[in-house]
């Protein structure tokens, strides 16, 4: 479908500025609204001559032409919210109201005209739960209202039963990504994001610092794949309605993540180990695995991801070389 009007929330960001570069070479209008929390307007450096783009530096919960943004709107992908495990111990209530009351707004704004909603989740809402593969009606396991950390999963998951129940009681075409550690170029890792933080110690010969015992797994994705599930998704009208892990479904310690990082930046950086309780909080939980099945993905949209681990590692050290000091 050429020709779109499409809306960004959180169009600076990481994932976001990637989804927005894809939205206007595919020939589709987008308009932004970020407020640069966490998004950076140099991220759009590469599009901000271009006529089809318009941007609104704004917040969601704030910005007085939201309505009107979605009522022009063919397509609304959703992906402002607080991210990033740092962030989310250090403003816990900021990581609440944004997530939770900047959805509501959006699907409010949505729902008068009956408007699609792509809703950006993450995997951090199966919580707990290290089956192996995730599937995506598998049950999410939270940890204690005591632990701040679980907040961001419990308010993204909020996020997703507000999009179901708009989409079930007032007819709103909603579609849900849960995107499994997306990583790529423009990702910082000031608020906890492992690979740019990795990446950043290695260029420098600084310890590259593991927390905890390093055997813990994850499945990282190339943002170019992610953007590239999410565009085909919001396209496909049996996409509506249902729940999408976007992920690689390929595993790796986060010990054997350091040791390729620092390979592949050429780096000396001794990897050392980091107690979650001085690098977090006191009693901080983290996950063992975490892989997402895919099934549904390739099933509904013909898609698996295309871009190995090596070559996203190499775009984000090319990224970082020459830039000054660590974000």
């Amino acid at each position: 479908m050429a020709g779109m009007n499409t809306l960004v929330t959180g169009g600076a960001g990481f994932i976001g500025s990637h989804l927005t570069e894809a939205l206007l070479e595919a020939g589709h209008a987008v308009a932004v609204v970020d407020d640069l929390s966490t998004g950076r307007g140099e991220n759009l450096a590469a599009v901000a001559g271009s006529a089809r783009l318009r941007a609104h530096w704004a917040s969601i919960l704030e910005d007085e032409r939201l309505q009107e943004l979605v009522d022009e709107a063919d397509v609304v992908y959703h992906l402002a919210a607080a991210v990033g495990v740092r962030l989310i111990l250090e403003r816990p209530v900021e990581t609440i109201e944004t997530n939770i009351l900047g959805t509501d707004r959006v699907l409010r704004s949505a729902a008068k005209e009956g408007k699609k909603v792509v809703i950006a989740s993450t995997s951090e809402v199966y919580g707990k739960n290290d089956r192996v593969p995730l599937r995506e009606d598998d049950d999410g396991v939270l940890g204690p209202t005591t632990k701040s950390r679980w907040s961001y999963a419990c308010s993204k998951a909020i996020d997703e039963f507000l999009g179901l129940a708009y989409h079930r009681n007032k007819g709103v075409p909603v579609v849900i990504v849960r995107y499994f550690n997306t990583i790529g170029p423009r990702q910082i890792g000031r608020y906890g994001m492992v690979v740019p933080r990795f990446v950043q110690q290695a260029l420098a010969g600084e310890p590259i610092t593991v927390f905890g015992d390093g055997h813990q797994s994850r499945s990282f994705t190339d943002v170019a794949d992610a953007v590239r599930a999410t565009i085909g998704l919001s396209l496909d009208s049996r996409a509506v309605g249902e729940v999408f892990n976007v992920g690689s479904g390929r595993e790796i310690t986060i010990n054997e993540l350091a040791a390729r990082v620092r390979d592949l930046a050429g780096s000396r950086s001794e990897i050392v180990h980091v107690p979650y309780d001085r690098a977090y909080e006191a009693g901080f939980e983290d996950l063992r695995r975490r892989v997402p099945d895919v099934t549904k993905l390739r099933e509904t949209i013909d898609f698996s991801a295309e871009v190995d681990l090596d070559t996203s590692l190499r775009k984000i050290i090319g990224f970082y070389r020459g830039k000054p000091g660590p974000s």
